[in-house]
């Protein structure tokens, strides 16, 4: 049985977001916690909310043990691109992009 869980519009870029997401693909859910745990950068700590939901969606929602699941697929997608303008020399502007990303992540205990 799957369970997934998704954070919308993270402030990250998704390219930032997806070196993290790619190192917990096909681990079971307890040790990509504790992988998760002791990344030190912004990107994991939006990918650990994640995981966490989907554990508790898990468990609460379909009654599924944490020891029987495993990380089935972890996706990052672009979302909204917030557009804003930095001033710059003789009064011209120069365009800042604040990337967003989506964060999906299914998990399965089979």
């Amino acid at each position: 049985m799957e369970v997934h869980a998704i954070t919308k519009n993270f402030p990250m870029s998704p390219q930032k977001m997806r070196e993290v997401v790619r190192q917990i693909q096909g681990l079971p859910a307890e040790d990509a916690l504790a992988a998760l745990e002791v990344v030190p950068r912004k990107s994991a700590r939006g990918a650990l909310k994640t995981l966490k939901s989907a554990i508790a969606n898990a468990e609460n929602n379909r009654s599924l043990k944490v020891e029987t699941l495993r990380v089935k697929a972890a996706t990052t997608g672009t979302a909204t691109t917030l557009k804003r303008f930095t001033p710059k020399a003789r009064g011209s502007a120069g365009p800042t992009l604040k990337r967003r990303c989506h964060i999906k992540i299914v998990l399965s205990d089979e």
